[in-house]
């Protein structure tokens, strides 16, 4: 899909609305036309914005036209994960429970985005209420490179959308990976950016103390872009990046889960970096291994306590998978949670100790490319699908994953960027360096299979 005017960048897009030679309302129309020839294999959407984004297209157009500017996401097409609140439009969190809730506000989030002169086109599918797995009701979103194939849990529908062209950035959320996986699985950038940083408040919770809302895009710069919409602040590192020191998190990019295609990646990218003058050093993180079931011990409780309304009126409207692991939630014991709540301090300072020493750290963000289908969150698969993003949840350190290539059957393989509380730039700066380093920049899509 070489010179795709929907495969642009946002900023070249932007250049070519102010120069005249684009219009919001003609990328508008054929994102809409797209969504509706590749939505039905991808199911990427669930709710297509079609009416609310053609307004606000033709007042993006009128508004460039007349010299106001609202900024670089100014007429370009965005989509949110669907359990973000838009005013009038259903959140059904992927699920049968909420299939026909209308929010009557919209979520700061999303606010910021309109204020910033975005075209909302729609909201994206995920796992039932980011946690289980796809509702029978839904369905899953399957993958723009192979659609035998997941685009991942839960942002699934997001880092789909981003890939396919059906939009040019769109918002995710994150509670062990599920912004990261998504992207790597699908070929795109996904951050995780530092705890806090990006408003919750009208996105509906998994796990309090580990949610976090961020972006998906085709590069890190696009991410970078849509984080200061998203935050209403500039996101900016100017360093020079071959003088960083760079961390290889030798735990994660090595174990038994790891397929050898990802691996391969992941020595490439690190021999492009060497190459570069980037200065590259193994190092390990005391007590990393306890991450899996710290995180668990947390996010299970956690995502029960929110639905233990719902879990006792309405049990039969979960996916079966949903409920049992809502159901192992309440028979944690609490001494389970507080003692996974201690180590989560402890494994901060164990990461602040060894950023005394390194600039930022590295891993490949999942041990294998995109499978047919997502594992369970609580069974062993799932712990290992989350290895090497969930600890990165429980310390709220900023964490990017960015295409860096591809595995041997033409899958993309992620790399994922960690960096000290604060820093989300300089982790997008490093992505942005790793995909000019690497095949994984390129926006060339001709190997997907829609």
């Amino acid at each position: 899909m070489k010179n795709d005017p929907l495969m642009q960048s946002i900023a070249e897009t932007g250049r070519l609305y102010r120069s005249g030679t684009l219009s919001p309302v003609e990328i508008t129309e054929w994102t809409l036309t797209r969504i509706e020839q590749l939505n039905p294999g991808l199911n990427a959407f669930i709710t297509v914005m079609a009416e609310p984004a053609r307004q606000q297209a033709e007042q993006a157009e009128r508004e460039l036209g007349s010299g106001l500017d609202r900024g670089p996401l100014h007429g370009i097409p965005v989509a949110l994960k669907d359990l973000i609140d838009v005013q009038g439009t259903p959140t059904t969190c992927g699920s049968r429970i909420r299939a026909q809730d209308h929010p009557t506000r919209t979520a700061p989030l999303a606010r910021r985005l309109e204020e910033g002169g975005a075209v909302l086109v729609g909201k994206t599918n995920m796992l039932e209420f980011a946690y289980g797995v796809p509702h029978p009701d839904y369905g899953q979103t399957n993958n723009p490179h192979d659609l035998g194939r997941t685009a991942g849990g839960s942002s699934g529908g997001s880092a789909a959308a981003v890939a396919a062209g059906l939009c040019f950035a769109a918002v995710g959320t994150d509670t062990g990976g599920s912004i990261r996986i998504p992207a790597a699985y699908c070929g795109v950038a996904g951050l995780k950016p530092t705890y806090g940083l990006v408003d919750l408040t009208g996105v509906f919770p998994l796990a309090w103390s580990l949610d976090h809302a961020g972006p998906l895009a085709r590069s890190s710069e696009d991410a970078r872009l849509l984080l200061e919409a998203l935050t209403g602040t500039a996101i900016c590192w100017s360093g020079p990046i071959d003088t960083l020191k760079v961390g290889v998190l030798r735990l994660h990019a090595e174990g038994p889960e790891m397929q050898l295609e990802v691996a391969e990646v992941f020595a490439s990218t690190c021999h492009a970096l060497q190459t570069a003058g980037i200065k590259l050093r193994d190092v390990q993180v005391p007590d990393l291994e306890w991450a899996d079931e710290a995180l668990m011990n947390i996010l299970l409780p956690e995502a029960s306590a929110a639905h233990s309304g719902w879990l006792q009126e309405r049990p039969s409207d979960y996916a079966p998978l949903t409920r049992i692991q809502l159901e192992l939630g309440c028979v944690l014991p609490a001494v389970a949670y507080v003692r996974a709540q201690q180590y989560r301090r402890r494994l901060v300072q164990r990461f602040l100790a060894v950023f005394g020493d390194v600039d930022v750290l590295i891993s490949p963000t999942v041990a294998w490319v995109a499978p047919a289908e997502d594992p369970v969150i609580a069974g062993d698969e799932g712990a290992a699908e989350a290895r090497r993003s969930g600890p990165h949840n429980l310390t709220g350190f900023p964490a990017l994953s960015v295409r860096a290539g591809v595995g041997a059957a033409g899958l993309p393989v992620g790399v994922q960027v960690i960096t000290p509380p604060g820093q989300d730039a300089l982790a997008l700066a490093l992505g942005s360096a790793i995909e000019r380093l690497t095949a994984g920049g390129s926006n060339d899509s001709t190997s997907a299979d829609w």
